[in-house]
């Protein structure tokens, strides 16, 4: 019930209003996963609405503007700023000046106009900036056929010139356009690790886009666990920070200082080749840098395979008990026994591990855990970010039918949902999903449950986590162990049964879904493969955003749009940088695939927020006769 409704003729307004939204074309979804930090080619996807904003430009102007043309007003619509001051420099003389603002408003208006015919007035006025909503509504909606509208639309356009307010105005009519071309992102998980920018990418969300959500990726988990007050998801984190030369990321994003275990770790290691770091970026390492990331890596490590002894024992229910190898090593023969083989351990870092109690944290390991926690702890930017994923986010999304998640659904070779049991009960399909979404949530609230930081850990690397689903992860054998043969890992039978109907169909119905379809990041698919699986049910999204897989994947990323006359798939080439896009005007949608088409351009109604409204309708109309 809407208590502020309280009047017949306000109840009857409301009701067709609504009546009037169900009417409209369904909003653009953006399906986008695995942005692993690489913040600038993110952004431009979003500024290019995938691909869309071109295509609507092409639609509205083709016969009327250049293919020159219509490049330079996308960019514009893309970089609106940048693109200003471009054309300033080379724009000098005022009445030019003055006539390619005229030209440009009105290119801008008609865009306006046209992806907003799908919305209501009060949505469309929600994307405008404040500081022009009357005249950008005055411009938008006037009637230019008629001799006096005509009058006044000049006049405002004359006065946005006259007042200095021209280069303002057309960045924020830029932004609406962008705000209006996509109107729902759906982001598939793993925001951060890998990439120098994961804050940046939160940062442009929360600022650009009300209608947002986000399913938690396996790497996104480290950075929940570790402000939740797990020390191993911490530990982690910070090895792969460094591994990647993207310490930055803690200092200087999120200001976690790391002096202490900088210090720390020159003092107790040295630089081994293992531990050497890689730069996603292809620049140089100095010298001094590469030495502190192989020993922070090194020190972060030996805390972690520490920790990891101590939760697996803690919680015989992992099933973990092959990942005790500290106890396995021949610290005299510097050798380990893994399944019946002898290996030789290469760059071995053991020196703080005690031969008779491996898993025992030093004195000076375990002031170093207390005080980094601290740090994260203490850093506001951190924690605003992270709420704001948990309060936007879940393990996986249900929406207008399509189920959407990170990582899999955990089964045997045969398709049966796997089970993980937790005091005495038993958690398989979306069972399990719902149970780790509650219990990373109460880590959240709760930052002294030892149980439910484990359990947030096990998400990170347990072999029945449906964020990471394989069936071990060997840190350990990768940087001691020169055998690659101890170094895999293998996938759970869900990435092979995935391009089965039938395994679509059923997991579909596990989570109380028909005919929909199932949208996957986590694994980059790599070239000459098909992010198209199952007969057209299932979609895996992970195309190498993140600049190390475009080898691996010969592409920069997948996005996937969903409008009211289908679904596209859309393929990225890989990008450079983001001024090289702006001088060069070069975009990064190589190929739209239609891949499937409505017979009827789907409306409002036919969505969940279309089903919200009916509720709402059909509330009112219940008020409605309760006042009559």
């Amino acid at each position: 019930m809407n208590d502020k409704l309280t009047t017949e003729n306000e109840l009857k307004t409301e009701l067709i209003n609504l009546s009037a939204i169900l009417g409209l074309p369904k909003g653009t979804e953006v399906f986008v996963s695995d942005i692993h930090g690489e913040y600038d080619e993110f952004a431009h996807i979003m500024r290019n609405g995938s691909g869309n904003t071109k295509q609507k430009i092409a639609e509205l102007f083709t016969g009327r503007l250049s293919n020159v043309s219509q490049k330079k007003l996308a960019f514009l619509i893309y970089y609106p700023s940048e693109i200003l001051k471009r054309t300033k420099k080379t724009i000098t003389n005022k009445d030019d000046l003055t006539q390619w603002y005229m030209d440009t408003f009105n290119n801008l208006i008609e865009m306006l106009r046209y992806t907003a015919n799908k919305y209501t007035r009060s949505k469309v006025r929600k994307t405008l900036d404040p500081e022009f909503v009357y005249v950008t509504e005055e411009l938008l909606y006037a009637d230019n056929n008629a001799e006096t509208k005509q009058l006044s639309y000049q006049n405002i356009l004359d006065g946005i010139i006259d007042l200095k307010m021209a280069d303002d105005f057309i960045i924020a009519t830029c932004h609406s356009i962008q705000r209006l071309v996509v109107d729902h992102v759906h982001v598939i998980g793993d925001i951060y690790d890998r990439g120098p920018h994961p804050d940046f990418v939160i940062e442009h969300l929360a600022r650009h886009w009300q209608s947002f959500d986000f399913q938690w990726g396996n790497h996104d988990i480290l950075w929940m666990g570790s402000l939740a007050g797990s020390k191993l998801c911490m530990l982690n984190l910070l090895r792969i920070c460094a591994r990647y030369d993207n310490l930055t990321i803690l200092q200087d994003a999120y200001g976690i200082h790391l002096q202490k275990m900088i210090d720390f770790s020159l003092k107790n290691y040295h630089s081994q080749t293992a531990f050497l770091p890689k730069s996603d970026t292809g620049k140089k390492i100095s010298a001094a840098q590469v030495e502190i990331d192989s020993c922070v890596q090194q020190a972060a490590a030996i805390m972690q395979f520490k920790l990891e002894g101590q939760t697996i024992k803690r919680h015989p229910e992992f099933d973990m008990d092959d990942r005790l190898l500290l106890e396995k090593i021949d610290f005299e023969h510097q050798t380990i026994k893994l399944k019946n083989h002898k290996y030789s351990l290469q760059d071995g870092c053991f020196q703080l591990v005690d031969q008779d109690n491996p898993y025992q944290l030093t004195a000076s390991e375990e002031k170093m855990i207390d005080y980094l926690m601290k740090q994260f702890s203490a850093s506001e930017k951190l924690q605003r970010h992270i709420n704001y994923l948990v309060d936007n986010g879940s393990m996986y999304l249900k929406y207008n039918g399509n189920l959407l998640l990170h990582g899999c659904v955990p089964v045997d070779s045969e398709g049966k949902l796997l089970s993980l049991e937790i005091h005495n009960h038993r958690y398989f399909g979306h069972a399990l999903f719902d149970y780790f979404d509650g219990i990373i949530r109460q880590a959240l609230k709760n930052q002294q449950s030892n149980q439910n930081v484990d359990m947030i850990w096990y998400l990170w690397t347990g072999k029945l986590s449906p964020l990471f689903g394989k069936n071990q992860m060997t840190t350990f054998e990768r940087y001691f162990i020169a055998d690659k043969q101890t170094h895999l890992e293998v996938l759970n039978p869900y990435y092979s049964l995935r391009q089965e109907e039938w395994f679509a169909d059923k997991l579909l119905q596990d989570f109380g879904l028909v005919n929909g379809h199932i949208v996957n990041g986590h694994t980059p698919v790599k070239v000459g493969e098909s992010p198209i699986m199952a007969n057209g049910k299932i979609f895996v999204i992970d195309g190498g955003m993140s600049k190390p897989y475009h080898k691996t994947t010969g592409i920069g990323g997948y996005t996937l749009l969903s409008n009211s006359y289908g679904l596209q798939l859309v393929t990225h080439e890989p990008f450079t940088t983001r001024d090289k896009a702006i001088k060069e005007m070069t975009d990064v949608v190589s190929t739209k695939r239609v891949i499937e088409q409505a017979v009827s351009r789907k409306r409002v109604a036919q969505t969940d927020v279309g089903e919200k409204l009916k509720q709402q309708r059909k509330e009112l109309l219940e008020q409605l006769a309760r006042i009559k």
